[in-house]
Order: C-alpha cells, then sequence, then structure tokens
C-alpha cells in the first residue's frame, strides 16, 4: 500500500534519507518523509491507516523490509553490478521526466507520456548528417548504454532470447522515448535550479523520494530473486526433519491402513461407485461415486495416477494402492478412446473412477485455505520461517529507522463522499465510443427514458 500511494512519494533530498557516497541511502525514513509520503495519498486509504493500527505497522514494516533488502543487495557485488548501476541511472532519469512532464503539463488535456515533445525536439537531440555537436554525439553514446542495460536485463530474465536482436523499428521507438526522457529531464533540472515557481515548492523533494522508493523496490526484487531465494531453500532433509519434529502431520500409516481394508472390500466384490461416495475424501468426484469423466491424457493429472489408469483395461481395478502426493488411491477404469488435441497429435482420453484417502492438510493458521499435501504444506511453512528469520536479521544488520510517530492527514466526509463518487463512476458501464442506436434523436428539451434494466440470466 506504501508504494500505491503514487502522488504522495516525496522526500528531503539530503535529510534523513541521506546520501552514500553520491547515492541515496535506504535505510532511513524520517517524519518528515512520511508526512509527505501520505500527503497526496488516497483519502480510503488515508482513513484505513488511521483506523487500524495493526495494518499501519503491518505496512511500514513491508516498508522495511523493501529498504533493508536494496541496501544488502548494494553491497552484494552480484547484484549491484554495473549494469545495475546503469539501470538506477535510468531509474532517476524516467522519475525526473515522468513527474515534470505530469506538473508542466496537467491541465493541457490527454496525452501519452511526453507528448507533448515535438519530433524536431528529438530530431535537434541527436542531430543529422555529419556536423554533430560534442552534446549530440554524448547522447548517441547514451543511448547505445541505455539499449544494452535494457537488453541485458531483459535477457537476464529470459523475456528476450541471448541471440534475438531488435528490429531497427522497436530500436527508432526506443531511440525516441530515451530522447524525450532526458529533453525533459534537464529542463526539469533546469527549473529546479532557478526555482521556477511552475514546479511547486515540493517538486525537488516528491522527485527524491520517489527515486529512493523504486530504486529500493528495483534492488529489493533484484536480491529476493538472485539471493534471498536461494538462501530460504528447503531440502527434503530439511522437510523430514520437520515432520519427525511434528508427527501429528504424519498420517501415512492410518490412511493406508484404511485404504488396504477398503481395497480388500473391493476384491471380495463389493460396487466400486458406493465405496467411493462413503470413504473417497476427493469433493470433486465424492458424490459421483469418484468418476473424472473425458479426461485427456497430460490433461493435469497426476502423472503416477494416470499412468496407473492407462495400464487398466475398462471395467478394472488397481490391485495396490497407487500413491501421489494427495495421499492414496485406488483406480478403476470405466473408459478409454482417443482424441485430438490442439495441434492436432493423438491423445488417449478416458473415463476413470478412484477413491482417495487423503494425507493432505490445512494451514490451522489459515482456516479458510485449502488442503495441500504435507509435504507441500512442510516446505512453506519452512520457507516462511527461513525467510522471517532471514528478513529479521536484514533489517537488524542494515539498521533500518522508520520513524512512527508521523501524523496520518485527517479525512473529511466530503473527501471520503468524492472518493465513493468517483470508485461508483469508474464501477458504471460506459457506451462504445461511436456506439449509436437505432432510434431517432430526441429534442433538446424531452425527458430521458429511464434505463431497462437488463432481464437476469437463466440459470
Amino acid at each position: 500500500m506504501i508504494l500505491a500511494i503514487g502522488a504522495g512519494l516525496v522526500v528531503w533530498k539530503g535529510k534523513a534519507g541521506g546520501h552514500h557516497n553520491g547515492e541515496i541511502s535506504f535505510n532511513q525514513m524520517s517524519k518528515e518523509e512520511m508526512e509527505l509520503l501520505l500527503k497526496d495519498a488516497n483519502p480510503m486509504m488515508l482513513k484505513r491507516l488511521a483506523d487500524d493500527p495493526e495494518m499501519k505497522k503491518q505496512q511500514l514494516d513491508s516498508l522495511k523490509q523493501m529498504l533493508a533488502l536494496a541496501s544488502e543487495a548494494r553491497k552484494d557485488p552480484t547484484v549491484f553490478d554495473e549494469n545495475t548501476k546503469k539501470a538506477m541511472e535510468i531509474i532517476e532519469s524516467v522519475i525526473w521526466a515522468r513527474n515534470y512532464d505530469q506538473t508542466i503539463n496537467k491541465d493541457k488535456g490527454p496525452m501519452p507520456p511526453f507528448g507533448f515533445i515535438t519530433e524536431d525536439q528529438v530530431k535537434e537531440f541527436y542531430g543529422e548528417g555529419d556536423n554533430l555537436t560534442a552534446e549530440q554525439k554524448k547522447h548517441a553514446d547514451e543511448f547505445q548504454e541505455f539499449l544494452d542495460v535494457q537488453l541485458n536485463f531483459a535477457r537476464k530474465s529470459k523475456s528476450v532470447p541471448d541471440n534475438v536482436e531488435p528490429s531497427d523499428e522497436e530500436k527508432n521507438q526506443m531511440k525516441g522515448e530515451f530522447a524525450k526522457i532526458k529533453i525533459y529531464e534537464a529542463e526539469a533540472k533546469q527549473k529546479v535550479k532557478a526555482n521556477a515557481p511552475e514546479l511547486g515548492p515540493d517538486f525537488e523533494q516528491k522527485v527524491q523520494l520517489q527515486i529512493k522508493l523504486q530504486q529500493a523496490q528495483f534492488l529489493s526484487r533484484m536480491y529476493s530473486t538472485d539471493v534471498l531465494a536461494k538462501k530460504a531453500e528447503v531440502t527434503d532433509a530439511d522437510v523430514q526433519q520437520y515432520l519427525a519434529e511434528h508427527p501429528e502431520l504424519n498420517t501415512d500409516a492410518e490412511k493406508k491402513a484404511k485404504a488396504n481394508e477398503v481395497l480388500q472390500r473391493l476384491k471380495n466384490g463389493e460396487d466400486f461407485a458406493a465405496l467411493a461416495k462413503e470413504f473417497s475424501e476427493d469433493p470433486g468426484s465424492k458424490d459421483k461415486g469418484g468418476l473424472y469423466e473425458n479426461v485427456t491424457e497430460g490433461g493435469g493429472f497426476d502423472k503416477d495416477f494416470e499412468a496407473a489408469a492407462l495400464a487398466l483395461q475398462p471395467g478394472q481395478f488397481t490391485q495396490e494402492l497407487v500413491k501421489t502426493p494427495f495421499g492414496y488411491h485406488i483406480i478403476k477404469l470405466e473408459k478409454k478412446g482417443e482424441v485430438k488435441d490442439q495441434t492436432g497429435q493423438t491423445k488417449q482420453s478416458y473415463d476413470v473412477r478412484h477413491i482417495l484417502f487423503s494425507t493432505m492438510v490445512k494451514d490451522p493458521e489459515n482456516p479458510m485455505g485449502r488442503e495441500v499435501p504435507v509435504n507441500e504444506y512442510v516446505k512453506g511453512k519452512i520457507e516462511d520461517d527461513k525467510q522471517k528469520k532471514l528478513m529479521d536479521d536484514l533489517v537488524a544488520s542494515n539498521n533500518v529507522q522508520i520513524a512512527e510517530d508521523f501524523q496520518i492527514p485527517p479525512v473529511s466526509d466530503e473527501q471520503m463522499q468524492e472518493m465513493m463518487k468517483k470508485q461508483m463512476q469508474q464501477q458504471m458501464p460506459q457506451m462504445p465510443p461511436g456506439a449509436q442506436t437505432d432510434s431517432p434523436k430526441a429534442p433538446k428539451d424531452a425527458k430521458k427514458p429511464e434505463a431497462k434494466k437488463p432481464e437476469p440470466k437463466k440459470k
């Protein structure tokens, strides 16, 4: 929520947040920063923060964790390399430019970002022909650096294959965007230096904190993905040790014994569907006698379950229990056929019944959650514990301090009513652009008919 506040992302350059070797420090947020952060926030968010101390604490804890991750990332040379440093500079340029664009053009009507910068300005930025100034040559070099940084991150994230280069059209589009960013960044800094009144008293402060928080978010995401996730990995040995310490979670022997009892009753000739209705713990098929119809091979069923089902002939059931992460199954094949998938490939299809004796568990701390395989539940618990300890250690070791004595701006009834009005307007269906009715236009003074209510859909 703190990052979603949007327009209120502000800070004083050089004050409590400070700078570290010419870079913004991520280990502190002062009272003044927090109050400016909330200055233009959504009234509904402000009211929730004011009314719910626990939610306020959670938001501050999340902010602390993000800043701690960012601080730690900057210490790690595997994360904070030259490419990352260049990306941080790009973030700074974009935030200067976007804030400047939104400030000076806010009353000029709808327009895409940087839409008021002309093509002539872009051409002047790079120059044409052989008679280029030193500044224009520098701009071309900076764009190439910008492009390389973007490609490096795209390839690292696998969103762009290593052997794919952007087309000339894509390069030209990026080249234009880069020029517009740098043009507005330069204008913004010139006007800040000249104390231009049209920017308002808090413009630079807003830009600086937005840079701080966006860079922190960027670094924290990188550190979480590249470093923290590996430190919090859970091994099979970790899971087995946890189960040994919490034997109440391991219902394997009990469920296996019950499953074998029912399997013997099937071998003695009892009806499969009737026993499924009585004993199966699969809510999706229990009431249908354990039946799933028109299942396609490879369509999402557990691979061991499917292999056992397809090894049967119609009318047969498994003579041994089938173990999957969900528990113990007795499986009966009802019908087998063939079907073509979307690619035209022929695959087997089948109808199958099963009786499940579930070894899954539900998180007692999340009563509304679904049951999950016990190994998945244990792995999640261990990961959560590891991540919490890692985060607590990072916050402490980086000495992240966030002021808690800040004042939340009061929200008036008028502000809340206006917010609710805007939300209702956004939720109301709109007539598509250019849509026309078949009826003739009514006179200007004619009373508008009431909108016809849509008929309820038949179930």
